[in-house]
């Protein structure tokens, strides 16, 4: 390995497979987790305020929204036709996890789209899943491999027809910890993705 590597991170080996199926709510909230993980903090979606970064290592088969760290934000991208969407009002990842995450039962969390409410289900990741991130991450901070596991209040939701929609969704831990995200979604036909693998 050369100094290089070893200094900024080159070679990162992938991380080992999902312990359960890639499109259950398990297996998405596991993917979720590691593409925010797969992002540095310049262009990490979790602290995007515009929705300049929304698009940035989406996968094929689905569209990740993301939250905050704390507080409100208010986003505008473009979604492809087609797409299904998937996301956390509200959500706690764990750090080094040998076994299931605690269930917060203080937590709360809704969602609207397009003026309608929509109700969220509780997701957990019984089983520790490993994450491999991008250097100075937020979720690991190293590029070393992490078991994790994550509880939260998310959403799957169908694609939604073509033209303009408002997405808005809130959550909290129940202690004071809130988050508040707004996504002005344009949904069109043809790649809205960044596939620059920018970290």
């Amino acid at each position: 390995m050369s100094i290089f590597t070893r200094v900024f991170g080159g070679g990162r080996r992938p991380a080992a497979t999902l312990p359960y199926a890639s499109d259950s709510p398990e297996g998405l909230a596991a993917r979720w987790v590691r593409w925010v993980a797969g992002v540095g903090p310049l262009h990490n979606p979790v602290g995007d305020t515009t929705g300049a970064d929304a698009g940035v290592n989406q996968p094929d088969d689905v569209w990740f929204l993301a939250g905050t760290f704390g507080g409100d934000v208010e986003r505008r991208c473009a979604v492809p036709a087609g797409t299904p969407l998937f996301f956390p009002a509200f959500n706690m990842w764990h750090r080094n996890a040998e076994g299931p995450p605690p269930h917060l039962h203080r937590a709360v969390g809704d969602l609207v789209v397009d003026g309608s409410p929509i109700e969220l289900e509780t997701i957990a990741t019984p089983v520790p899943f490993e994450v491999v991130g991008a250097r100075l991450n937020p979720v690991t901070r190293t590029r070393k491999p992490v078991p994790m596991t994550v509880w939260g209040l998310w959403k799957r939701l169908d694609s939604l027809p073509s033209g303009q929609h408002v997405l808005r969704f809130a959550g909290g831990d129940g202690y004071g910890f809130t988050v508040r995200a707004t996504y002005h979604l344009s949904v069109t036909p043809g790649p809205a993705r960044d596939d620059s693998g920018v970290s």
